[in-house]
């Protein structure tokens, strides 16, 4: 409780210091950022920090964290210094928005943490990842931080996220354990303030034209709170079918439904008794792998659809969660642009943008932030924020081929600027990715694509009909639709270019991917796969119509209306920008259809797992935002009509919430009582092994030896919990962060001979090498080898014994201090 009531503090302090500074570089906003000050602030003490740490001009411990904190506050401060005034009479006229954040952010807070304190142990899937970069952070006495899981190397992973975490952990005394779940709670409530802010903006903006006075309208109508709903409440409709499944409905007349609509486990008869109240171990893990692919040959190929509901009740605190809150502060600086916030003008190697300086730099700032936090991300920011910047020079020059360069420049610029302000970043860091591969057999099936995103299609799509009731003279359906048709055929065409330039340049590699997707002869194969693609036309059709539709609008005449003309939409500036987050969200769903990033997965199971992710951000605010302004602005029969057809949607769509939640929980009553430590479970388990951790924590850093064993297993659980490196972790990780084994070499079968070997030189050649300091040898590592004791009870002094666990102490003589 006191670790929880310290970050609700310090996090609400820092929103405050540093609202001063988003109040200067939000003007065009209604809300001047406050609903984002906290995201803005975290991300920039955490730039600061970092930078300095990693430059050696501030140390990794509170002292450093402090020098962070007292250079964003005197930049705020400086920033507000001529502001104070109209600063305090905002927030007067915005009394009751200023309350509805902070009661919305501190409600968001608690109810994950409530959520997390039922169910937190960081077991299972990559929690254990995430936990060892945490305390990896905390305990590394420079930076960069080292891996945790290979020693001798830095992290090379996207890790701002975890930096940002250990930045409040230190000042708030956390461990590690607990701040494992209260980033988590943390990242939840910037997150929902974050949507609700964007929804905020954008209703007032839309409204504005209408009212009489250029105030915002009052937060206490509450229709701004949709945005939270939407983003991270509101799920694919798995869960429902999960309930009619139980039911057992649809099995009385055979397996017909479920066997078409192919969602394994779904396909299996239902267990008896009947009910509505799923039954299945771990049922509500299905609803993060909806889309089936299968290959030609019929083999069933895994993929990745995750929500953010799901991620949330899962618990991982994985970078594409981390990055929400800050990805919800790259929309808000793409409206501030799009809605002129930052006129002026910006020369930059050579090149003149329409742009002030200030606006300029944010954009930087934000854009190598979301890399470093998430480097999928980038793309997607710099795509919504560049074409922001168009629609922006749209409304002052009107149309013209000179927007394709102001997109170009602009985009370019900008990244080129985001990569060196964080330029330390990539001197470490390595990928998996390998390029761009094509996707010829494997289409999503409409069935599919509308379970994942049909709480979220249907709401855009009657916000794309309201729009149509008032813009058929203006709405251009040739350009529209022929750009989405354009480009649809144009990535089917590019995906059989790429296959055919594989082909000649590795065909090693085209060998590779003709049998991964199950293919015979090149002729074969392509009619295969063009039968496969007409035969799952479903879902390439549906993105044809929500982009076509929104390109319509996008695309329509913008010439000045009438004096006196009320059509419904008259597409006012809210609208082009959600037009924009449908478009962008709808060519991230589209492009796996036809490609995919090439990693070790070998399948396009990663790059749907990334852009849908990304895509559900955009749509559930567009779709929040159209159901928000409908449901003020319908009256009579339509709005009744529309109000039913919502709130039908959304039972559908909250069943996964509502089952999910006291299904992981417990129903709320942990059977080992309630608490934030995600660490706790060692000690319930392993009281022997959590002694020994303990005792870790508090002796002078130095490389583990532990035993080795694959991924999402208990293996590397010493150097997770202390931070300290050891010398190999979970192998197949490594090999993802690193895009091969190289740097690994011969460590996971050094380890088995420093542990199996009775010749005493041996192992002091493996301990000298690695430069170990500390022999764990306990239970793991007893099961896992045949485990020679008797040369480390000779050579090596005995400082933890406690049960089966002993911890044997190298002299430092002994090893390369060097490396």
């Amino acid at each position: 409780m006191l670790s929880f009531l310290a970050w609700y503090i310090t996090v609400t302090l820092l929103g405050w210091l540093t609202f001063p500074l988003v109040y200067r570089l939000f003007p065009a906003l209604a809300d001047r950022g406050y609903s984002l000050a906290r995201a803005a602030g975290l991300l920039l003490w955490g730039y600061i920090f970092w930078l300095l740490a990693s430059l050696g001009v501030a140390q990794n411990n509170v002292g450093g964290v402090l020098l962070g904190l007292a250079i964003l506050v005197g930049l705020s401060l400086f920033s507000g210094r001529h502001s104070l005034s109209p600063i305090v009479q905002w927030l007067r006229d915005n009394l009751r928005l200023v309350l509805t954040v902070e009661g919305l952010f501190l409600f968001a807070f608690a109810f994950l943490a409530v959520v997390r304190a039922a169910n937190p142990d960081a077991v299972g899937t990559e929690k254990p990842m995430e936990l060892a970069f945490i305390n990896a952070i905390l305990r590394s006495p420079t930076f960069p931080p080292h891996d945790p899981w290979l020693s001798g190397y830095a992290i090379s992973y996207y890790y701002f996220g975890y930096v940002m975490a250990a930045v409040l952990a230190k000042l708030t005394a956390t461990s590690g354990g607990v701040t494992f779940n209260l980033m988590l709670s943390l990242v939840f409530s910037m997150s929902a303030v974050g949507a609700y802010g964007v929804i905020y903006n954008l209703l007032n903006t839309a409204d504005r034209g209408r009212r009489t006075t250029d105030a915002p309208r009052s937060a206490a109508s509450g229709l701004p709170l949709v945005g939270p709903l939407f983003l991270l409440l509101v799920s694919n409709l798995e869960g429902f079918l999960e309930m009619l499944h139980q039911r057992g409905i649809f099995w009385s007349s055979g397996a017909n439904f479920w066997t078409w609509l192919d969602i394994k486990d779904l396909k299996q008869p239902p267990a008896e008794p009947f009910g509505w109240v799923p039954e299945r171990f771990w049922w509500w893990w299905r609803a993060s792998r909806v889309v089936q692919d299968y290959d030609l040959a019929g083999n069933f190929r895994e993929v990745i659809d995750e929500f953010p509901f799901f991620s949330y009740l899962l618990g991982d605190l994985h970078p594409h969660v981390l990055a929400m809150p800050f990805g919800l502060l790259a929309v808000a600086v793409a409206l501030n642009l799009f809605l002129g916030g930052w006129r002026g003008e910006t020369n930059i190697f050579g090149l003149r943008l329409s742009v002030s300086r200030t606006g300029f730099f944010s954009v930087a700032v934000v854009l190598g932030g979301l890399a470093f936090l998430n480097t999928w991300d980038i793309l997607v920011a710099a795509a919504l924020i560049a074409a922001a910047y168009v629609l922006f020079r749209v409304g002052e020059s009107g149309w013209a081929w000179s927007r394709l360069e102001d997109f170009i420049l602009f985009g370019l610029t900008t990244g080129v600027i985001a990569i060196l302000l964080y330029l330390p970043f990539y001197f470490g860091f390595s990928s998996q990715a390998g390029g761009i591969l094509p996707n010829l057999v494997n289409p999503t099936r409409g069935a599919h694509l509308w379970v994942m995103f049909g709480p979220l299609l249907l709401p855009i799509l009657a916000y794309l009909l309201y729009l149509w009731r008032g813009e058929k003279a203006r709405a251009n359906w040739r350009a529209g639709f022929g750009l989405a048709l354009g480009a649809a055929l144009f990535l089917w065409i590019f995906s059989w270019l790429l296959g055919w330039l594989v082909s000649i340049v590795k065909p090693d590699l085209a060998g590779v991917l003709l049998a991964s997707q199950g293919g015979g002869s090149v002729r074969t194969f392509f009619a295969q796969a063009s039968a496969r693609r007409l035969d799952y036309f479903g879902g390439l059709l549906t993105l044809v119509v929500v982009l076509g539709w929104a390109l319509t609008f996008l695309t329509a005449d913008r010439s000045p209306q009438p004096e006196g003309d009320e059509t419904p939409s008259a597409v006012h500036r809210s609208s082009s920008f959600v037009l924009l987050l449908i478009v962008l969200g709808g060519l991230l769903v589209l492009a796996p259809e036809f490609v995919y990033l090439r990693d070790q997965f070998g399948s396009r199971m990663n790059t749907i797992f990334k852009f849908y992710y990304q895509a559900w951000m955009l749509w559930s605010l567009a779709a929040a935002f159209g159901a928000a302004w409908m449901l003020e602005k319908l009256r009579g029969t339509w709005a009744w009509t529309y109000r039913g057809g919502l709130a039908l949607v959304l039972a559908m769509a909250l069943a996964y919430p509502a089952l999910g939640l006291p299904g992981k929980t417990n129903n709320f009553k942990p059977p080992f009582g309630w608490t934030l430590d995600s660490a706790a479970h060692v000690a319930r388990e392993n009281p022997d092994e959590a002694a020994a951790i303990a005792w870790l924590q508090g002796v002078p850093d130095g490389v583990v030896a532990e035993a080795v064993g694959g991924s999402y297993t208990g293996y590397a659980r010493i150097s997770t919990h202390t931070g300290l490196p050891t010398v190999l972790g979970w192998p197949g990780h490594e090999s993802q962060w690193r895009g091969g084994g190289a740097e690994m070499g011969s460590r996971e079968g050094d380890i088995a001979t420093l542990y199996s070997t009775p010749d005493w030189t041996t192992a002091q050649t493996i301990l000298t090498q690695y430069d170990v300091r500390y022999v764990i040898v306990g239970t793991l590592e007893r099961s896992t080898y045949k485990v020679n004791e008797a040369k480390f009870q000779q050579f090596l002094p005995v400082v933890f014994r406690q049960g089966d666990v002993v911890i044997y102490a190298v002299p430092q003589s002994w090893t390369n201090i060097d490396g």
